[in-house]
């Protein structure tokens, strides 16, 4: 279930000690193929960042100063979205805002429960889709069609870096998710 957008494009204060750190330990410049299949002379490992104690601190405290207050579940791609989405729930939850950490894997597997979703979600859960970084927004996409059809309603996305130009941010708003992008590529002293 997707619900009406209220707002397309959520607009924040830049996160600047994450993107310090981002800088400082998750960029890198180069010749990169992107998973979009697009060629990039920079690349954000941001699992560099999101992986480590104080990395994933600062992410915690930028995505909750954004998360939508009906958001009882954060979550998103697995390996991009989980280190976030854990942070997010412990932080949160320590600060007295009991939330839930969920993963979709790429693939439904044939053993055990199976499926792609995996977590403590349940349907009219009120979820907030995760990203490390977006080019076009389909991983986002995908996510939010798994989560429809388990009849969660998705509130928001929100991504750490967006490099899309705007497209990541108009496919949510096409599908009535407002989105936020935590940093840009300006942030990070990248061209977009």
């Amino acid at each position: 279930m997707v619900r009406p957008a209220r707002a397309t494009l959520t607009v924040t204060p830049v996160p600047r000690d994450l993107a310090a750190h981002l800088r400082e330990h998750a960029l890198r410049t180069g010749e990169f193929v992107l998973r979009s299949g697009e060629r990039s002379t920079w690349y954000i490992d941001a699992r560099s960042t999101t992986f480590s104690g104080e990395g994933a601190a600062l992410t915690a405290d930028a995505v909750l100063a954004v998360l939508d207050p009906q958001v009882n579940a954060v979550g998103g791609p697995t390996q991009g979205a989980d280190p976030i989405a854990v942070a997010v729930a412990l932080v949160g939850t320590s600060r007295g805002r009991s939330l839930k950490a969920f993963s979709v894997r790429a693939q439904a597997k044939d053993h055990g429960t199976g499926g792609r979703l995996v977590g403590p979600i349940a349907p009219g859960d009120r979820a907030a889709v995760l990203e490390d970084t977006t080019t076009t927004g389909g991983s986002l996409l995908g996510v939010v069609d798994v989560l429809a059809a388990a009849g969660i309603t998705v509130v928001q996305a929100i991504v750490l870096v967006d490099r899309s130009g705007g497209r990541a941010a108009a496919a949510c708003a096409a599908r009535g998710i407002p989105f936020c992008g935590l940093l840009g590529p300006g942030d990070l002293g990248v061209p977009g």
